[in-house]
């Protein structure tokens, strides 16, 4: 799922982060090794060996209409860095027995206490043409991830490696479309062959990176899909990742035990399997933060949508490999907001669309103009917000650098006109 991260506060409906279910597959997988006797693979229906279904993409994310017990379509992040299925939306689990729902306690990234989940495999589900009938699932309440308020239209869960384990599964993000299919071993998928590691059911690849001031490495990072952001480096020899000069202290987000803190810069290569990217947005989450020695030994960092997006992918988890095919974005710039507010999204789903400031950085261009937590984005550029979705409003805070922006403002319901100038801060 999830920078993806998401950040939210307190009085504030939760928004999506980068870190958020970094653990949290690691946590579930052994409490639904119980389950695994009766778990089963998507199979297709009949004699049918191929599906395809087209997806929404908000915000770097691929969304799919998926049936469960029968009903739906809900809207499912489809995404490789979770193992077990994560349902946000309690009502799914409504007609499941209460004995068959095993409560368990979380912890996760961030710092606070344990939280509760309810975890069964009595869950059946459909994504096109393809089912699965013991499907091991963890219902959570939808504040603990926000996914909602950060993607703008109603979110029920995630699904990742039930899915991605079953087939063959092409992911075209500039055709918005998902091929997937009985793996033929005679027949390999097109595209530059990248090799893939599974481990708690999770894919890993080896990268190339060459970091300000600390020369070349080779990393191992999560592939992870539903993760919107572009790199994040947690550790390295067992500490946490050195953090290179030309970097900004930033709020990353709330993990599943509290807040993220750490800092942004970027990487000057990236190389993955024979593709270059230069300058790549790079987040450095604090140490102690991120439960590091417990929770991410196995890794150096986590790779998102923002590198990912920039293919046309086929995950063959059977062959431990995915297949790369850049796409027309492939060259597009890495960039971070530069206008120093971050924003949430409140909605009476679908009929109406609200976006409000959930944190400003000090000393950014919101902060030199005097905008605060809590303040209604009304309009940009005399353009109705009310109208636009997460994605457009995001462009015009990526603008460009001295590039400026008139913004209306409901604060406290007092209108307020403010003028930023755009600032590129990493």
């Amino acid at each position: 799922m999830w920078p993806f991260c998401f950040s939210y506060k307190a009085y504030a409906p939760r928004r999506a982060c980068i870190f958020r279910k970094s653990c949290l597959g690691l946590l579930l997988l052994a409490s639904c090794a119980v389950y695994t006797a009766r778990a089963q693979a998507f199979r297709f229906e009949g004699t049918r060996k191929k599906g395809a279904i087209s997806f929404r993409y908000i915000r770097n994310l691929v969304i799919v209409p998926l049936y469960v017990n029968g009903k739906g379509p809900y809207n499912f992040i489809l995404d490789t860095g979770v193992g077990p299925t994560i349902i946000t939306d309690s009502a799914i689990a409504a007609g499941i027995d209460r004995k068959k729902l095993r409560p368990i306690k979380i912890s996760g990234l961030g710092k606070g206490p344990e939280l509760e989940a309810l975890l069964s495999n009595e869950f059946s589900a459909r994504l096109g043409r393809a089912g699965i009938s013991y499907m091991p699932a963890a219902v959570l309440d939808e504040e603990l991830l926000g996914l909602s308020n950060y993607v703008g239209m109603k979110i029920s869960g995630l699904l990742g490696y039930y899915f991605f384990k079953s087939f063959t599964v092409r992911i075209s993000y500039s055709g918005r479309r998902i091929v997937f299919y009985e793996r033929d071993p005679k027949k390999e998928p097109r595209g530059e062959r990248v090799p893939l590691v599974l481990i708690n059911n999770k894919p890993y690849a080896d990268i190339g990176l060459e970091l300000p001031g600390q020369g070349r490495m080779t990393a191992r990072v999560v592939v992870d899909n539903g993760a919107s952001h572009a790199l994040s480096l947690e550790t390295l020899s067992g500490k946490a990742f050195p953090v290179p000069a030309g970097t900004v202290a930033a709020n990353l987000g709330v993990g599943l035990s509290g807040p993220i803190s750490g800092s942004l810069g970027r990487t000057d290569i990236l190389q993955l399997g024979s593709f270059t990217f230069r300058d790549v947005v790079t987040a450095y989450p604090v140490y102690g933060d991120t439960a590091i020695s417990t929770y991410l030994k196995d890794r150096n960092g986590n790779m998102g949508a923002e590198v990912l997006s920039r293919f046309n992918i086929t995950f063959d988890y059977a062959d431990s490999a995915m297949y790369l095919r850049r796409n027309e974005t492939f060259k597009r710039p890495f960039e971070h907001d530069m206008s120093g507010m971050e924003l949430y999204v409140t909605e009476n789903f679908p009929t109406s669309v609200r976006y409000f400031v959930s944190r400003v950085e000090p000393g950014s261009p919101a902060a030199l103009a005097g905008i605060q937590e809590g303040d209604e984005l009304l309009s940009i550029n005399l353009n109705k917000t009310g109208s636009m979705n997460l994605d457009e409003l995001n462009r015009y805070l990526r603008q460009g650098d001295g590039r400026s922006l008139l913004l209306t403002l409901n604060r406290e319901g007092g209108l307020l006109v403010k003028t930023i100038k755009l600032k590129k801060r990493i």
